[in-house]
């Protein structure tokens, strides 16, 4: 019997059961109108498509729980139409579509570990490290003059991602990388 979870027990990244597809929660928030019930806005993904859906449910609303279970995996290479993943305990190749994967892709370079997501004993996806260090490849240099605080610019990163760095990041730096929100942290 599946574990049935109640809308208050939300978290980000977990996965329910909803009109039989699973679905990951992408994000959610609690809304309390001074009139009326609560109710819960969420983001959603579909595990299997991918699709990414916007739905409210009442405060309270149950629905079963998907377990899912991530395992250490390196990514190897990218052959095009596929990109190949090695279980690090079981040494068995994993491909997942390039069209699954092309997010993380920005921030991996070859021999990097990830996370792999399973679902019912199924790879489902892969989940990247909270930062990874990479090197700028290319990065405007920052004018004197122009230290109004926040100000930003886009540097490519040597797997070919573009970021928002702050001015004083030039080319040649490493830098530590929050790769799910596409963030700079820090230099390293």
């Amino acid at each position: 019997m599946a574990e049935v979870i109640s809308t208050n027990q939300f978290k980000n990244g977990m996965h329910v059961e909803i009109d039989g597809q699973v679905w990951k929660i992408v994000e959610f928030q609690h809304v309390k109108p001074g009139k009326g019930g609560a109710f819960v806005r969420t983001k959603l993904k579909n595990a299997t498509s991918g699709a990414v859906v916007d739905k409210t449910f009442r405060a309270g609303e149950k629905m079963p729980r998907v377990h899912t279970e991530t395992k250490s995996a390196q990514y190897l290479y990218d052959a095009g139409d596929e990109v190949v993943f090695m279980d690090q305990d079981t040494f068995e190749q994993i491909s997942f579509p390039r069209a699954e994967v092309e997010e993380a892709l920005d921030f991996l370079q070859p021999s990097s570990t990830v996370f792999l997501l399973t679902l019912d004993g199924r790879p489902a996806g892969v989940e990247l490290p909270a930062s990874v260090e990479l090197e700028v490849v290319d990065a405007e240099p920052g004018v004197k003059g122009d230290t109004v605080s926040n100000v930003t610019k886009p540097a490519t990163l040597e797997t070919g991602a573009v970021i928002q760095v702050p001015l004083f990041v030039n080319t040649g730096d490493r830098l530590k990388i929050d790769p799910r929100e596409r963030r700079y942290i820090s230099r390293v």
